[in-house]
């Protein structure tokens, strides 16, 4: 068991335990009854206000159209002029057009959320809703692209050719190992931002949580043993961003489908996934040899990023984690335990991927921002570097507002975090040299915050003028 911290611990004294609330009542005072329809209600409602909106997004014009004369400036024949400049100079594109704000949203429908391979005109909700969450949170224009095909060099070939019209791209929900192929290619290949947000966004947020969780249990990050469960992109890529953010890699046992990962199956992985290869060879120091049940006894932490409960993990495998053990989570849309089930069993700190229980752990918290400072250096690429910079950033956000075990991570609508974090991925990106814009990180920040706040205020513009009509009653 890691050892108690006191300089970790003066993060949480300003900030009291408080007791978790739902639907306004302490936690243990609502029924699991109640808790289940609080928790089932969203899908309710999403039948409803998704065929009343008919869609989340749309285009709607920037410039000014002060008459029909307008349209000689904006199309032909003004228009050839930025066209001529831009022949010149193919990065004049970010100038004379949105391309420098514009992200392509693109998957292929074959791991939608906890649905498995649904396809891409079944992912196109969950696409919109992320173009949506681009804008709110973080000013950036994000258009949705499910492509038809599960060709991941198809996907490859899809993506390098939109390049001329984007200014970044998301890749989502898309099926491991192949997604891990698509990015490393992409990120080689590509002259513009690539990332997977199941991998990096999910590694970001996870982290950042842990990193705050591991100050409100006064333990040590290098110190703790972290148990996962699951060995797909999105856990991969959080023992990864965990690692760079303090966590040590002999101290993780990762389970997949048939056990623990241990030298003992480096032969069985190695042929078709190497991220599992190197989990084997660098991670379980002790050699742990099992099941979920045996990964996660004597854990100081567990992050569950596997198929979708109630039932997955199992209140009798959190009694044996250690003392003041902390439990994520993240399925959707149900997650593995339920919290409430999770602190019966002992945990100390929880967190999901929904909004509508404490902690969300959710990568909506991170892709906005990270790629409001992506696009705000004109950034290549999207390292590592930057993510951790991220990580620290929505940390330090919610350490700077006192953590309790109820608050390890900002909540979206405390939306400082965002132009915070942009200017902490921008600043990063500069340093590391992978940015084509320099600027302090005061710039960075001012303009993100700008940005970000008139995408606020032009969604509750349209909303109070009717332009975006009120929500059907339910």
């Amino acid at each position: 068991m890691a050892k108690k911290s006191k300089a970790v611990k003066k993060a949480v004294k300003k900030a009291p335990a408080k007791k978790a609330k739902v639907m306004g009542k302490p936690l243990e005072k609502v029924s699991v009854d109640q808790l289940l329809k609080k928790a089932y209600e969203p899908a309710r409602l999403a039948m409803i206000y998704h065929p009343f909106y008919e869609g989340k997004i749309e285009v709607v014009p920037k410039c000014a159209v002060w008459d029909f004369s307008a349209f000689a400036v904006w199309y032909t024949p003004g228009v050839a002029e930025p066209c001529k400049a831009i022949n010149k100079d193919k990065d004049l594109s970010y100038v004379h057009t949105n391309r420098w704000n514009t992200v392509g949203v693109i998957s292929d429908g074959t791991r939608v959320l906890g649905l498995g391979d649904i396809g891409p005109e079944a992912g196109m909700p969950v696409m919109e809703g992320k173009s949506l969450l681009f804008k709110y949170l973080g000013g950036v224009d994000a258009f949705p692209l499910c492509l038809g095909t599960k060709d991941p060099d198809k996907i490859i070939e899809t993506v390098k050719i939109l390049q001329p019209s984007l200014g970044g791209v998301n890749l989502e929900d898309i099926s491991q190992p192949k997604c891990f192929y698509v990015l490393e290619r992409l990120r080689a290949e590509c002259e513009i931002p690539v990332w997977h947000d199941d991998q990096q966004g999910t590694g970001t947020i996870v982290a950042a949580g842990a990193v705050n969780a591991a100050k409100v249990v006064g333990k040590k990050p290098a110190e703790m043993k972290a148990a996962f469960i699951g060995a797909g992109a999105a856990n991969v890529a959080i023992s990864r961003i965990m690692h760079l953010s303090g966590f040590k890699w002999e101290n993780m046992v990762m389970c997949d489908s048939k056990g623990t990962l241990h030298l003992g199956r480096c032969d069985e992985v190695r042929a078709g996934f190497k991220e599992k290869l190197f989990m084997c060879e660098n991670s379980n120091k002790a050699q742990v040899v099992g099941g979920p049940a045996d990964a996660m006894r004597g854990a100081d932490i567990l992050v569950a990023a596997s198929k979708p409960g109630p039932g997955t993990v199992k209140p009798e495998w959190i009694k044996g984690m250690a003392d003041d053990s902390i439990v994520f989570a993240t399925a959707n849309p149900i997650p593995e335990i339920w919290p409430w089930e999770a602190l019966d069993a002992g945990a100390k700190v929880v967190a999901t991927g929904r909004s509508d229980f404490p902690n969300q752990v959710n990568n909506s918290l991170g892709f906005p921002g990270i790629f409001r400072g992506t696009l705000d250096v004109k950034a290549k690429t999207i390292s590592d570097t930057m993510c951790v910079a991220a990580v620290m950033e929505i940390a330090k956000t919610a350490e700077d507002n006192g953590l309790n075990e109820n608050y390890i991570v900002p909540t979206m609508d405390e939306w400082e975090v965002f132009p915070r974090e942009a200017a902490a991925v921008g600043t990063a990106a500069i340093n590391e040299g992978v940015a084509r814009v320099k600027a302090s990180r005061q710039e960075l920040y001012e303009k993100a915050e700008a940005i970000i706040g008139r995408a606020r205020k032009q969604t509750k513009m349209l909303m109070k003028t009717g332009f975006i009509r009120p929500r059907p009653k339910a």
